[in-house]
């Protein structure tokens, strides 16, 4: 019942109510110890007019009003003068006086509590003003020890009251949040339940009924997030099945096109200048269309295994990229350079990590080379306390602007005529894998910038090791 939330809502109910109480307590307890203390005056008032009814009473009559009344003396000021009306022998001197003329709220709770938690048998004084304007003051002395069983025995009575009602209070409570709160939770909860079942069964999707104004806002966000999920479900299973067929597609059709590639070929050694002239054109054409459907059909069969980090020194892997790419570039006027600190390590998998390189690399000595100008391609990385950053930057044409918008998206970004447009799709996903990301800096008439940013926490980890 604890682990409920109808539960706990049942006991810190009861919890609060008694705190209510408790506070409540204090100044009751306060307002009975004076309202107790006025009655014994009042009750010494009506004894002492007796005696001024009939100068004359007996001792046994005056003990027996005193003990009525529940004092030991009762003395009443009239007409400015002080005149002790009745008496009796004192078990004890007088410990403390207490005027009830005009007592502040304070001043009867500090009396209370000290008359409450005090254990002494004393004799108190107790001033007061007389009822019906009978005189100017009267005075009392009785014992405290009554006063502070009746102050007892009436807390007593208010703290299981006070019990009795946070119980009754709580237990309604819980019943209300069971019937018009956690009913209507749990049956969100159930439609949860059968649309996870099912997403793409429309029929399971939740229709908002609370009469709660905040449940019906989480049934109606609910229900929108249903109704996206379940499209968007749909739609998966459309593009998985189309691309099912584009990749059974590319297959045949890269077998047709390596059967065409046989026939070029053959063609380019014909004495016709006709097909000298266009036989050139044709193969490259198949050439690209051949090495669409391979880039395709590697990109459905693409599972990237996760990374396998280790530390290797980043200036080794930059210059093994450097001079691959040199040498493809030997008849291009292209220079490169690499600014890459000589004892800089990294945290990475080297060879996830070489091919993102040799991506950026080989995209921006393409471009430079379909310029047919010269140009320079650098390398730069450097560190701080919290990640490594490498940069690839050219000084090619830039992008295109269909380039830029559709970067990161596969069959879309392209750079290159006859290009699929998967080589940094594939980049950024190998960097996303390291926890980094790969992002376009600039590029504009003056060339082009990449980053790669990878971060040194290994806060993934830790968390690993400590559970």
């Amino acid at each position: 019942m604890l682990n409920t939330l109808s539960g706990r809502f049942l006991i810190l109910t009861t919890v609060f109510v008694m705190l209510a109480e408790v506070l409540i307590f204090v100044p009751s307890v306060a307002r009975f110890r004076e309202d107790y203390l006025l009655l014994r005056l009042e009750r010494a008032q009506i004894a002492a007019l007796s005696l001024l009814a009939d100068d004359m009473i007996s001792p046994d009559l005056e003990q027996e009003l005193l003990k009525t009344a529940g004092v030991f003396n009762v003395v009443l000021r009239r007409d400015a003068v002080r005149q002790l009306m009745l008496s009796s022998e004192l078990p004890g001197q007088v410990s403390e006086t207490f005027d009830l003329r005009d007592p502040g709220a304070l001043v009867l709770i500090r009396d209370a509590l000290r008359t409450l938690f005090s254990s002494d048998e004393t004799v108190i004084r107790v001033v007061g003003k007389p009822v019906q304007q009978a005189g100017e003051l009267i005075e009392v002395t009785m014992e405290e020890a009554p006063l502070r069983r009746a102050m007892l025995d009436y807390g007593f009575n208010i703290l299981i009251l006070s019990a009795v009602i946070s119980v009754i209070t709580a237990f309604l409570l819980f019943l209300s949040v069971r019937i018009f709160l956690m009913k209507p939770i749990k049956g969100v909860v159930r439609h949860i339940q059968t649309y996870a079942k099912a997403p793409e069964d429309a029929r399971t999707i939740i229709t908002p009924k609370a009469g709660i104004r905040e449940l019906r806002e989480a049934e109606q966000a609910l229900q929108s997030m249903q109704q996206e999920l379940t499209q968007a479900l749909r739609q998966r299973e459309r593009l998985a099945q189309l691309g099912e067929g584009v990749a059974k597609v590319s297959h045949d059709l890269r077998n047709i096109l390596t059967t065409a590639q046989l026939f070029t070929d053959r063609m380019e050694g014909s004495d016709d200048p006709m097909v000298q002239r266009l036989a050139p054109k044709l193969v490259g054409s198949i050439n690209r269309a051949v090495n669409l459907c391979e880039t395709t059909l590697a990109f459905g069969r693409a599972t990237e295994p996760p990374p396998r980090l280790g530390r290797f020194n980043l200036a080794d892997l930059v210059g093994d990229v450097i001079e691959a790419e040199r040498l493809a570039a030997a008849e291009v006027p292209l220079s490169f350079s690499e600014d890459v600190p000589a004892p800089m390590v990294v945290r990475a998998d080297a060879e996830q990590l070489h091919r993102v390189l040799m991506n950026l690399v080989r995209n921006a000595r393409q471009a430079i080379a379909a310029t047919g100008k010269a140009g320079e391609i650098c390398v730069h990385a450097e560190e701080d306390d919290t990640a490594w950053w490498l940069f690839v930057r050219d000084t090619g044409p830039g992008l295109p602007p269909r380039a830029k918008d559709f970067l990161f998206r596969p069959f879309q970004g392209g750079t290159r005529k006859g290009g699929a447009g998967l080589g940094l799709v594939i980049a950024a996903e190998l960097v996303r894998g390291h926890g980094g990301r790969l992002e376009l800096r600039k590029s504009d008439a003056e060339g082009t910038e990449f980053a790669i940013y990878l971060p040194k926490s290994e806060v993934l980890t830790k968390e690993l090791a400590e559970e």
